[in-house]
């Protein structure tokens, strides 16, 4: 997988960042959720390829990416702190302006960044989230219950942490096993990609970082910019239409064009990983977007 392309680590002002980049043409950078790696774009990845420079990255505390010291605050994991890293990567390989898409927790440091770059970003494409200001406004019984990840992992240090590194593959088979619909989306060398990174405490202790970070520093942030800034770039959103964003909000799409005008988008009738069950659709939506 990822035929044509070269892995790297840039060190950014914050973290080292490794990634691929491969491809030419207008660049496209390439965001991952949990419990990823970069390496959930491989099926789409290669085709953009085709069409772009594409640089698909581990985020800031994943994958075989650096894992800086946390603070009280959780500030060197907030999307704000996270997506700092992205915009160094990217003009660290010569690219000021770029395409951007984010899937999860890619797509919370991707619509974060266009938010505080605004002249970085050409194009925005996020997946199966709403903004994290939405979500905790918004929560509910179903939420609680639904999410539950969520509040497991932004517990107070060291709970999740201890919990994880018991029986690490436990928590990851779960959120693979139970938020897809495509059950065979995984190839064995990605999944045990995956499960690794869940293996290593530095990783989840950062990991849990992010999620108390999230909680706290990037709602605040969300509702300090609610109303006052908007993102300037055309914006493409795609949900699972059997996935719990779907299931908790009647018109998703809606709650985005509170925050961007030129919004377009589509549910995608997979589960919650819609690159990897979904690649050929994925790749569809992508590129009828960004080109």
């Amino acid at each position: 997988m990822f035929d044509g392309f070269e892995e790297f680590d840039i060190t950014t002002s914050g973290a080292t960042i490794h990634g691929r980049r491969g491809g030419s043409g207008p660049p496209v950078l390439l965001l991952h959720g949990i419990p990823e790696t970069h390496l959930m774009w491989h099926r789409v990845a290669p085709r953009l390829a085709e069409h772009f420079t594409v640089v698909a990255t581990d985020l800031r505390g994943w994958g075989d990416s650096g894992t800086p010291p946390s603070t009280a605050d959780h500030e060197p994991y907030s999307m704000r702190a996270i997506a700092r890293d992205q915009v160094e990567v990217m003009r660290g390989l010569g690219h000021d302006r770029f395409h951007l898409v984010g899937h999860d927790r890619g797509a919370r440091c991707a619509y974060r960044l266009a938010l505080d770059a605004p002249d970085v970003v050409t194009r925005l494409a996020v997946l199966d989230v709403v903004p994290i200001g939405d979500v905790y406004d918004r929560a509910n019984q179903a939420f609680s219950l639904s999410y539950w990840v969520w509040s497991f992992l932004a517990a107070p240090a060291p709970v999740p942490e201890r919990f994880i590194a018991a029986a690490p593959e436990v928590l990851v088979d779960f959120m693979l096993e139970t938020w897809p619909t495509v059950q065979d989306a995984f190839p064995a060398e990605v999944r045990k990609a995956y499960v690794r990174q869940f293996s290593d405490p530095t990783t989840v202790h950062a990991i849990c970082e992010e999620f108390r970070a999230a909680a706290t520093l990037d709602y605040q942030q969300d509702e300090a910019d609610r109303g006052s800034r908007k993102i300037a770039c055309a914006l493409l959103f795609l949900w699972s239409q059997e996935g719990q964003v779907a299931k908790l909000y009647d018109d998703p799409i809606a709650i985005w064009r509170q925050w961007a005008d030129d919004v377009r988008g589509a549910p995608v009738p997979v589960g919650h990983f819609i690159p990897e069950e979904a690649p050929d659709e994925t790749t569809r939506h992508l590129l009828d977007f960004l080109r």
